[in-house]
C-alpha cells in the first residue's frame, strides 16, 4: 500500500461516521481513530412531543422525581442501539441511576462496529428514550438527565 492509498482512506474515514477503522494487509496494520463529535443537546421542553407517542395517551418511562430534566443524550450516528454490553447483561443505565460525565449508558452499533455511548453530563437519568434493539437516528434523543 502506498501513501496515496493511505491518504484516501484517510479522507473516506474523515469523511464518513465511522469512528475506527483497521485494516490489515500482509504484514502491515493501519488503525484510523477519530475523536468523537460534541452533540448539541435538544432543550428539554421540545423532547416532550418527541418522547410520549401521538396516538397513545401512555406517559414516557419517566420518574415522578424529574419533571423537566435540563439535559438530552442523543445518537451520535445512525445505528442499532443497545442498553446493555451483552444479552444475558443488565442495561448500562435506568431511570433513577446516577450517572457521571464520561461513564458509558448505551452502544450503537453501526455497519459491524459498536460505538459507546457515554453520558456528557453528570446528573441522574430521567428517561430513556428508546428501546433495546432499536434502530435510532442520527441525534436521536437516547435518554433525559436530570442535573444535580
Amino acid at each position: 500500500m502506498d501513501i496515496k492509498e493511505i491518504e484516501s482512506l484517510i479522507r473516506l474515514v474523515s469523511g464518513s461516521q465511522l469512528t475506527e477503522f483497521e485494516l490489515e494487509e500482509g504484514n502491515m496494520k493501519i488503525t484510523l481513530k477519530k475523536e468523537k463529535e460534541v452533540v448539541a443537546a435538544t432543550p428539554a421542553a421540545a423532547l416532550t412531543a418527541v418522547a410520549a407517542p401521538s396516538s397513545s395517551s401512555e406517559e414516557p418511562k419517566t420518574s415522578d422525581l424529574f419533571e423537566e430534566p435540563d439535559e438530552v443524550v442523543t445518537a451520535p450516528l445512525v445505528g442499532t442501539f443497545y442498553s446493555a454490553p451483552s444479552e444475558d447483561s443488565e442495561p448500562f443505565v435506568k431511570v433513577g441511576d446516577t450517572v457521571k460525565k464520561g461513564q458509558v449508558v448505551g452502544i450503537v452499533e453501526a455497519m459491524k462496529l459498536m460505538n459507546e455511548i457515554e453520558c456528557e453530563y453528570d446528573g441522574v437519568v430521567a428517561a430513556v428514550l428508546v428501546e433495546n434493539k432499536q434502530v435510532v437516528e442520527y441525534g436521536q434523543p437516547l435518554f433525559r438527565i436530570a442535573k444535580q
